[in-house]
Parts: structure tokens; C-alpha cells; sequence
């Protein structure tokens, strides 16, 4: 939670920002799973404050390797809660920033509209030649993934068949293009309008991996800048978290 004292900052910040003659340009590194309604969310951000938003998006891993080596992003949008908090620990970030602003949700999901079933049965069968997953080191849903495959013992079983992709969107790319005839990926990039838009997909159950609470954080670029103040206060709006929602996130 973003303590009293930075939300004091904030909120002034979020209502002057339109009447500011000089907008500004926010550099924002963003989780792979994120980035859609985050493009949505910096849209309405945009038009609302005046500020322009740049985005990044990749694996979380990466962004704080890159972060880590002097990156000049101004927010940190992570697909864990520990990276940020890790950046904080080492001086990185401003500590006491943290923002959960999303609870995700892992999908099993084939562009087959009749391979995946309710409870990820075909993962027991053979049903598939291969099964594409985000680099565990690197990407916190390829760790769920792992736990999952795990928790329903699978994954010996299925591992000789696993593909790896560096971040969640090119897990959804090997996917989405039949190079995998499976995979798991957010639920975010196949949700539409309240459902799976299209093919099939078993939404895991969240007491079958680790939470995947999703943090933002202000990097010390940033710690002056008042477009990414205005836009890590803006991810706690009403219509922010519309959008979040729309996208089958929980808002915490």
C-alpha cells in the first residue's frame, strides 16, 4: 500500500497536472501480461492529465537486470511483488511507493476449441505435441505454471514437451501461431467481454500456485517526476481499475 504521505503528494499532483502548461513524458517499464491494459490505461491517462506515456514491456526479470544496470524507466509495473520490493531493498526504488495494483490469473488455453477441458485434464494425455510456458527464471506466471504442472504432478511427465518463451506475450506468440499446441499464458491475453474470446481454456485455480500479485513501483528516475507520480496515483483510480478488471484481473 502506498503509504499517507506519498498519496498526499499524489492526489495534488493528479488534479493540478491538467492545468500544467509543461507535460510531461513518463518512462514506464511494464509486465508482458500487463501490457494491453496498459496501453489502455495510459490512453485514458493521456487524455485526462496531458502527460504523454512511453511504455516498455517485457519479463520482469529482464526489466530488473536492465533496471539493476541503470535503465532510465520512472515506474516499474511487475508481474511479482517481490521485484519491486527487492529494487526498493537496493536503493533502486523509492521504498515505500509499492502499489499492488493487480491480482492475476494463469490460463491453460489452446486457439483448439475442444483440447482444453475443465480441470487441465489433457495435460495427463497426448493429446499434444507441445506445451509453451514463460521462462520460470525470469517470468513470475512461468513460475505458476511449474507450480501448477507440480501441484497435479505433471511436470516430469511433461517436461521433455515444454517450450520456453522469454516473456508471457511470446509464450501467447508460440501459442497463438501453432508452434504449441497449448500453453499457459495470462488470462489477461485471451478475456474478452467477461469470457475466453476464443478457443479453449481452463482458468487455474489460484490455490494452485503462488499468489500473483502484481506490484508497481516509483524507480528512482522518477522520485521528482511528476508524470510518473501522477500516473502510479492514476493506476488507483475508478477508471483504471475498470480496465483492469475488464481484463480478468482482480483489483486487491
Amino acid at each position: 500500500m502506498i503509504p499517507t504521505k506519498w498519496l498526499s503528494r499524489l492526489v495534488p499532483l493528479m488534479l493540478a497536472v491538467t492545468m500544467s502548461a509543461h507535460a510531461a513524458e513518463v518512462r514506464v517499464a511494464v509486465a508482458a501480461n500487463f501490457a494491453q491494459p496498459m496501453k489502455d490505461i495510459a490512453t485514458e491517462f493521456e487524455k485526462d492529465t496531458g502527460h504523454k506515456v512511453s511504455l516498455s514491456q517485457g519479463a520482469t526479470g529482464k526489466f530488473y537486470a536492465q533496471i539493476s544496470n541503470g535503465a532510465p524507466f520512472e515506474l516499474f509495473l511487475s508481474a511479482d511483488d517481490e521485484t519491486p520490493a527487492r529494487l526498493a531493498k537496493e536503493g533502486k526504488a523509492v521504498s515505500g511507493t509499492e502499489l499492488t495494483y493487480a491480482i492475476g490469473r494463469l490460463a491453460l488455453w489452446s486457439p483448439d476449441p475442444k483440447l482444453v477441458g475443465q480441470s487441465g485434464a489433457v495435460l495427463k494425455s497426448d493429446g499434444f505435441r507441445f506445451l509453451a510456458i514463460a521462462n520460470a527464471k525470469v517470468a513470475p506466471y512461468g513460475r505458476a505454471a511449474v507450480q501448477t504442472m507440480q501441484k497435479l504432478g505433471v511436470l516430469s511427465r511433461i517436461e521433455p514437451r515444454v517450450v520456453q518463451g522469454e516473456s508471457i506475450a511470446q509464450t501467447y506468440q508460440f501459442v497463438s501461431s501453432g508452434n504449441a499446441q497449448l500453453g499457459f499464458v495470462a488470462l489477461s491475453q485471451v478475456w474478452a467481454n467477461g469470457k475466453v474470446r476464443s478457443g479453449s481454456a481452463w482458468v487455474v485455480p489460484e490455490d494452485m500456485h503462488e499468489p500473483l500479485r502484481q506490484d508497481a513501483i516509483l524507480l528512482n528516475p522518477g522520485k521528482e517526476a511528476p508524470a510518473a507520480l501522477a500516473l502510479l496515483g492514476y493506476l488507483k483510480s475508478d477508471k483504471a481499475k475498470k480496465i483492469i478488471e475488464l481484463y480478468g484481473y482482480r483489483i486487491p
